[in-house]
């Protein structure tokens, strides 16, 4: 893996690309949805100075080895559409989390799943990368359904696992293999 090379990845009708300033206006869409602030580090109600740090941490993570993160862009206009990321924290154990969002308009189109199968197959051809995870709260019946159309397996119920909002949450853990 070559934390410094950020591949550019086609994912259908969508492309996975690095973040560019251009994208300000998807971070601040996003920065006003009531969940998205919640469980990722999209500042709430962003300042522009906020928005564009957002998206110099997003290129950060490639420095510091932490993952590498993604706009989502429409393949033929390149706007951004949403963000997906490999995070790499338990990479030392054959293991990365991939977590996503799109922004409230650009929801129930298909883009999570044609997203999240580019990443997943990439993932997992990283030669030390074995397991892919993610975390879905269980209401969130459109990202899981997602994962599963993506191969994901659901490996059960974690209680109380993630604080959310001030409030401990339970989640769907759901994995695929390599």
């Amino acid at each position: 893996m070559d934390p410094l090379n950020q591949p550019v990845l086609d994912a259908l009708d969508y492309r996975l690309r690095p973040f560019e300033a251009k994208d300000a206006e998807l971070v601040r869409e996003a920065s006003t949805d009531p969940l998205i602030p919640l469980i990722t580090t999209v500042p709430a109600n962003g300042t522009d100075e906020e928005i564009l740090d957002f998206i110099d941490r997003q290129h950060q993570r490639l420095v510091d080895r932490s993952g590498y993160s993604f706009a989502i862009a429409d393949a033929s206009s390149d706007q951004a559409l949403g963000q997906i990321g490999l995070w790499l924290k338990n990479a030392g154990q054959g293991r990365a989390s991939i977590g996503y969002w799109v922004g409230p308009p650009h929801r129930n189109k298909g883009i999570v799943s044609a997203a999240l199968d580019a990443l997943s197959r990439w993932g997992l051809g990283l030669p030390e990368i074995h397991r892919l995870e993610l975390y879905v709260e269980p209401w969130n019946e459109g990202s899981w359904r997602a994962a599963e159309r993506c191969g994901y397996t659901r490996e059960g119920l974690l209680q109380s696992w993630q604080e959310v909002g001030g409030q401990r949450k339970d989640m769907y853990m759901y994995s695929r293999l390599k």
